[in-house]
């Protein structure tokens, strides 16, 4: 996935969920944010920001989006709408070692009370995908969620009810970043959550994490890495 033009800018704050304070060339400019997590590990006064140009699109209020921060020296992708671009197109491409050779991949498929990511056929099982992007790290530890997540939940068991019910069902955990090689849940953060991915995967749920590969104006699949699902 690739983004079309991109700027630099320096965070200043961060209002509400949705709205962020940045300097551009030592210009004061609001931007919206595309991810309503906490995220306050990485937004923090001074970061470097990478923001998309959307001057093209004439509904918008705000010219930028922003799509990633550097925490260090690592690049951390924050556009909470792309990691289902992400995964739609490393399905189709062959690129998710678990999966290859895959038919009928279509998005946003309902079953229940829910709306699961993806859908396609995997060695003639029909199967529903999930995917959660991650940004949350410390010491080379990805972690997820970083902020409670009650629809996640309802996604989870939801996603139980149809291995129930015949399906195949997978939760893509995509690390929206390149370097950690752990992937734990965030217990503390959300107990619910993280029991029900426990209880996901004793079931039969797929648990699968990936990282990324992130440059500034493009990210896409990049390798498995291990999990630890436990407490």
């Amino acid at each position: 996935m690739k983004y079309k033009k991109i700027e630099k800018a320096k965070f200043i704050n961060r209002p509400n969920r949705f709205i962020a304070n940045v300097l551009i060339d030592g210009v004061e400019e609001r931007i919206h944010v595309r991810n309503t997590g906490r995220c306050k590990e990485l937004l923090i006064p001074n970061a470097d920001l990478i923001l998309e140009d959307c001057k093209d699109i004439i509904s918008r209020k705000t010219r930028y989006s922003l799509i990633s921060v550097y925490k260090n020296d690592m690049l951390i992708n924050m556009d909470s709408q792309i990691p289902n671009n992400v995964i739609f197109n490393a399905l189709k491409e062959n690129k998710i070692e678990e999966f290859q050779n895959i038919a009928n991949l279509e998005s946003e498929v309902t079953f229940a009370n829910s709306r699961f990511d993806l859908f396609f056929q995997h060695n003639n099982k029909d199967t529903f995908l999930e995917v959660k992007g991650v940004t949350l790290e410390n010491n080379g530890i990805a972690m997820f969620p970083d902020a409670p997540t009650t629809r996640g939940t309802k996604h989870v068991y939801e996603m139980i009810q149809a291995l129930e019910e015949g399906y195949h069902g997978v939760i893509f955990f995509l690390i929206q970043m390149r370097g950690p090689y752990l992937f734990k849940l965030n217990w503390e953060m959300d107990k619910e959550f993280s029991e029900a991915i426990l209880l996901a995967h004793k079931k039969g749920v797929q648990i699968l994490a990936y990282d990324s590969i992130i440059s500034k104006n493009s990210i896409s699949i990049g390798k498995r890495i291990d999990i630890d699902l436990s407490k």
